[in-house]
Formats: C-alpha cells, structure tokens, sequence
C-alpha cells in the first residue's frame, strides 16, 4: 500500500510534518536494541543498557581519559557544594528558611515532616545549583560535547585542531539547550507547588481548619509523590534534549519539543533508563559524605589520603556521568532506527529546523535519514 502524502505546515523557525505512513527502517542502519512485536519495555531498555555499556567499553580509554577529566571539575564542585552547604551562615539556610515562609503563608502544613523533608531537598538543590553554575555551563557540557562527538563519529580521538572545532560546535546547541532546560525545570517546579497549593486551599476550605492529621498525612504525601513525578518527568526530558541537541547539532526549545514527542508514551521505559545511573550518582554522593564529610567534620582536619580518596570519588562520579550520557545518546539513537516506534503509531511528528537552528553543524535531518 502506497503511503498517504506528506501535509507540510511551514513557518519561520521549524516545520511540522505528520507523516501518516508507517516509519521505515533505513536499509544500511546499524542493528539496534530493536523490540520484537510483543515485548515489553522492562526487555528493551535492559538492552539499551547493554548497548550503551558495551559503546563505553569499546572506547574505554576515551571515555576515561578525556571525558572524564573535563566531567571532573563539575563532580568535584558538586560534591564540595553539599558538603559545604550545611553550615549555619551559609547560603541553604537563608534558602531553607524563604522556602519555610512561602509555604507557610501558602497554606501549607508547617507540621507536616514530609513537607519538611521537600523543602530541605529543594533548597540544597538550588544551592549547589548555584555553587556548580559556572563548572556546569563549561565543563559539564563540554564533557557532555566530547562524549557525543565520539560517539558519532565512532573514532574518538584525542581533542586535535579539527577535533576542538566540532566540540565546540556541539557546545553552542548543548549551552543554548541547558538554558532552556533550566527555565523547563523551574516551571516544572512551579507547576508542582502551584498543583499541592490548589489542593490543599480546597481541603482547607472544605473542611476548614478541623481536618484530621491522617488526611494532612496522606495530602502531603501525595504532594510528594506528585512533585517527584513532574521532577522526574521533566529531567528525563531535558536529558533526551541534550542528547538530541548534541547528535543533530541543533537545540533550544525546539529540541525540547522534539524530546517531549519521542518520549510521549515511553515515559516508564526512560524513566527506568535513568534510573541505574542517578542511583549510582547518589550513592556516590553517599559515599562521600560518609567517607570524607563526616570524619573531616568529626575530626576538624583531613589527611593527604582522605584528599586522595576525595579525588577518587569525584572521579567516579565523573564516569557515571559520562554513562549517563551515553545511555541519553543509545536512547535517542534508538528511536531514529525506528526500533522502539510501534505498530499503532501512524502519526509521527517531524520537527526540521530551519539553518538558522543549525548552528553550523549539521543540515536538517529527517528520522529516516538518521542511521
């Protein structure tokens, strides 16, 4: 059966196509973790695992060497951020205690552990937000540029002259994509805040201030759960954005719109992709506070080995976050092989960018032309 034609929509910035045929796979495409018809997401995504350790083995020395080390001033500065935070003058508390007022004037229960908890995280959030900034916008994403540049290319080499001039044309889209990734993950706060507010003025104003503990209990809770979600959501997405951005060369909101429709009913399968790696990221954390934050505080001073085992872990904090983007980048390579695209989707959104999108990278690509 002869597919239907294309119905082209253009405008200044981009051009919407929906594509009513069926998505085909490119004859000269690389094999990817591809899903049989009838299984399930749990099955695809351990084999993007798979695939996204076995691409770091085969480019280990890279990946460890050259990645790594530029990922390493940013592991380093935000280890030393939630160490530092907890003293009494420091930036958390003025945070923690703003944060306390707006909720307590918003409605919330101010008796309420669980509200407590969700405001200690948010502020030691936004403080090592603020402390990482600067090793965020240069050498994460340049980390995160290196990474993406080998991984298309096949053949990582050592940062040449024509080398550097292809990374730093991945940090122009990568930079301009994390900016808008930070407005997305502020609305996604307020979205969720703004969410628990309405809910709690309605029980309040139902039940006025005689409510029982057990229903305060159970809407915190499930404030909790739903400002995790929406978190959760959002950072899964902006992720996939990074990732699109790097590979295709081009990003801003335009990449985080093309993120939100690949994703669109894969939500559990990305979720369960990220999941590996920010559970080793805090247990990483973890380890550094109880090998180094608490003995140094216990004890008032550090050794030249607890320095040495500090280095340590901040470099292995640095290799998961080299995992983590290569797990963003199989991800997305699988949806351009069409591999996780199912039979029932016969509408696929195309998003093509105009040259000025582009950054001087790439031209506009289509997801059957990707390999």
């Amino acid at each position: 059966m002869c597919p239907k034609p294309l119905v082209k929509t253009k405008s200044k910035h981009f051009h919407l196509i929906a594509d009513v045929g069926f998505l085909k796979k490119p004859p000269n495409s690389s094999p990817s973790p591809v899903a049989k018809k009838g299984s399930n997401p749990m099955e695809v995504s351990c084999k993007i695992l798979r695939r996204s350790i076995h691409s770091f083995l085969q480019n280990y020395h890279y990946f460890t060497s050259t990645a790594a080390f530029l990922a390493f001033p940013f592991s380093a500065s935000i280890l030393l951020s939630q160490a530092l935070a907890p003293s009494p003058s420091s930036l958390l508390s003025q945070i923690y205690s703003r944060l306390w007022t707006l909720f307590d004037a918003a409605g919330f229960p101010s008796s309420s552990q669980l509200f407590s908890i969700l405001n200690l995280k948010v502020s030691q959030t936004i403080t090592c937000s603020i402390f990482t900034l600067p090793f965020t916008l240069t050498f994460l994403l340049i980390a995160k540029a290196c990474t993406i540049q080998a991984l298309n290319h096949h053949k990582p080499t050592l940062p040449m002259p024509s080398s550097f001039y292809s990374i730093i044309s991945l940090y122009k889209p990568l930079l301009h994509t994390y900016i808008c990734n930070f407005f997305l993950i502020l609305s996604a706060n307020a979205t969720a805040f703004c969410l628990m507010f309405l809910a709690f003025s309605f029980i309040e104003g139902l039940l006025g201030h005689s409510s029982s503990g057990y229903l305060l209990l159970f809407m915190s809770a499930s404030g909790a759960v739903l400002f995790s979600v929406i978190l959760a959501n959002a950072l899964v997405i902006c992720n996939m954005a990074l990732a699109l951005a790097g590979i295709e060369g081009h990003g801003g909101y335009l990449a985080i719109l093309k993120a939100c429709v690949l994703i669109r009913r894969r939500t559990s399968m990305a979720l369960f992709l990220a999941l590996p790696v920010n559970v080793a990221l805090a247990g990483i954390e973890a380890l550094f506070q109880f090998r180094l934050v608490r003995p140094y505080h216990s004890a008032g001073k550090a050794g030249p080995y607890v320095a040495l085992e500090g280095i340590f872990i901040a470099y292995l904090y640095s290799i998961f976050i080299i995992l983590d983007t290569i797990v963003s980048c199989m991800f997305y390579k699988s949806f351009k092989t069409g591999s996780l695209m199912r039979q029932e989707d016969k509408h696929l959104l195309r998003i093509e960018f105009s040259d000025e999108e582009n950054y001087g990278y790439m031209g506009t690509k289509n997801f059957e032309e990707l390999p």
